[in-house]
């Protein structure tokens, strides 16, 4: 492994008046990376992955720009980064190389495909997604609930219209068991579901669904391989983006076993554009985010926020966040000027420094950073000189990318869709065979009704009860009926006529 990248148990962050580093047993305690745009937040990043790859760690990322995708490839001594290198105290000593690397995109484009069952994403996280209100939620979770109880599995959107059609029709049966379903509700959530499935989300739902264990891979130098998310179209759909990253860490909370404090991280996860996932989130949606943030760190999972302000994210989860790094913020407002305060207001304090000044003042590449230490508590704050990559700073190209997934360990598995009997197939069987079940139960159909038939007969062959009148057989008593009326008629008007004829 890279003594530049990884010294003792600790990750290599830069340096300030001393070298800083993260330490590998307290990575499970989260972390936060902020700065306004263009300050070194990716690159920064990517310093840290490559850290936790070199030691050993798996590493999950998204990539909002493209950039991230850099450390598959090997890096290019450009002047800048051979200044810096030696500026931080690495000198002859630092190289480029490239790390294990698996893209993955949820459109199946830029990456091997991520899919996910709608019975996986469950009412919570779907509703957060379909922008729902409380009584349609209501009427999604009744869905639910009916799919559960007769164990009909729902996998993709296919699925979940069905289920929610049927449950609409047979909301009189249903009312007393499950609650009230409003027609109105169950409308407005087919239209959003349609609104989803034109953004692409179809490609999202249905199996083969994703193994987390394929996030958690090594390659076979011991290093972490860096799970890369091509999110430049997912972030398009901001509301699909953060429900998906927020699925993936509460599919990660849910399967991993307890495993307490460890050497070293199981898996890191770096989710940037964090405001996305607080932005407009009901209260449910934030007890969940803070309570994944504060239980995942036991099953050896540690989550890092990247986003540009620290305000971005809720006091809830700040708190759980032990492990910072503060780029340059920009202050040209009144709100600015306070954000810049509360940024600095985070760290523990260093005599030496006017925290707020600096994050100020800070240059392209430069960062407050604070982390965990000794028996848990958070290092003074330093101005720190960033540590730069090993790997590509910028994209790989569209050749590159190819290459990478076509020589993944993982390809071929995801890459075709599975469409087993599911909902929309058990519901319409059911349906079909209903349809059959009442032609049956009347009679021989058109035939009978045009030309007549029995009631049926029992399993001897005798008739059931009364024979059905045909059609046929209706109108030809109906026009003899007629005609014995005419007959009278002509009759009993012949008689009064003569009789009347006398009497004059």
């Amino acid at each position: 492994m890279s003594e530049q990248v990884l010294v003792d148990g600790k990750i290599f962050i830069g340096k300030s008046t001393k070298p800083e580093y993260l330490e590998l047993r307290f990575a499970n305690r989260h972390g936060l990376i902020t700065g306004a745009t263009g300050t070194g937040k990716t690159v920064t990043l990517q310093g840290l992955a490559e850290g936790f790859s070199a030691a050993g760690v798996p590493v999950f990322a998204a990539d909002i720009k493209g950039d991230l995708s850099g450390v598959a490839a090997v890096g290019e001594p450009k002047d800048f980064l051979v200044k810096r290198a030696a500026e931080v105290g690495l000198g002859s000593d630092w190289h480029q190389r490239a790390y294990p690397t698996i893209f993955w995109d949820v459109f199946g484009k830029e990456g091997h495909p991520i899919r996910a069952t709608v019975l996986d994403m469950g009412p919570l996280l779907l509703s957060r997604m379909l922008e729902l209100n409380e009584v349609q939620e209501g009427v999604l979770n009744i869905a639910f609930r009916v799919a559960a109880d007769e164990k009909i599995p729902v996998l993709d959107l296919k699925d979940l219209r069905t289920i929610i059609t049927n449950v609409a029709e047979r909301s009189k049966e249903l009312v007393a068991k499950y609650g009230n379903v409003a027609t109105t509700s169950v409308g407005a959530i087919q239209r959003r579901l349609l609104v989803l499935e034109e953004q692409g989300a179809g490609q999202f739902f249905g199996e083969p669904s994703l193994d987390i264990n394929d996030f958690m891979r090594l390659a076979p130098d011991g290093r972490g391989v860096i799970s890369i998310l091509a999110a430049d179209k997912l972030m398009e759909k901001p509301r699909l983006y953060t429900t998906f990253l927020l699925w993936m860490l509460t599919k990660l909370w849910q399967t991993l076993p307890e495993a307490g404090d460890l050497p070293k991280p199981k898996l890191v996860f770096f989710f940037d554009e964090a405001h996305l996932l607080f932005n407009e989130a009901p209260k449910a949606l934030l007890e969940r985010i803070e309570q994944i943030a504060r239980l995942i760190r036991s099953k050896g999972v540690g989550v890092y926020f990247i986003t540009q302000n620290p305000m971005d994210v809720p006091n809830s989860v700040s708190a759980q966040l032990g492990n910072r790094v503060q780029h340059a913020l920009r202050a040209f407002t009144p709100q600015e000027q306070k954000a810049v305060k509360a940024a600095a207001e985070t760290f523990r304090k260093n005599p030496d420094l006017d925290t707020a000044r600096v994050i100020l003042e800070l240059k392209v590449g430069e960062a407050l950073v604070s982390t965990l230490e000794n028996k848990g508590e958070p290092s003074i704050v330093q101005r720190t000189l960033i540590r730069p990559p090993e790997g590509r700073v910028g994209p790989v190209t569209a050749d590159e990318r190819l290459s990478v997934i076509e020589y993944s360990p993982v390809y071929g598995k995801y890459e075709e869709t599975i469409d087993r009997e599911s909902a929309h197939e058990i519901i319409t069987k059911r349906a079909d065979k209903a349809t059959d079940e009442a032609g049956a139960g009347s009679g021989g159909g058109w035939g009978d009704i045009i030309f007549g038939g029995g009631g049926g007969t029992t399993a001897d062959g005798k008739s059931k009860g009364r024979p059905r009148q045909g059609m046929g057989e209706m109108i030809g008593k109906d026009l003899q009926r007629s005609i014995s009326r005419t007959i009278a008629t002509t009759i009993k008007n012949i008689i009064i006529k003569s009789i009347t004829g006398r009497s004059r």
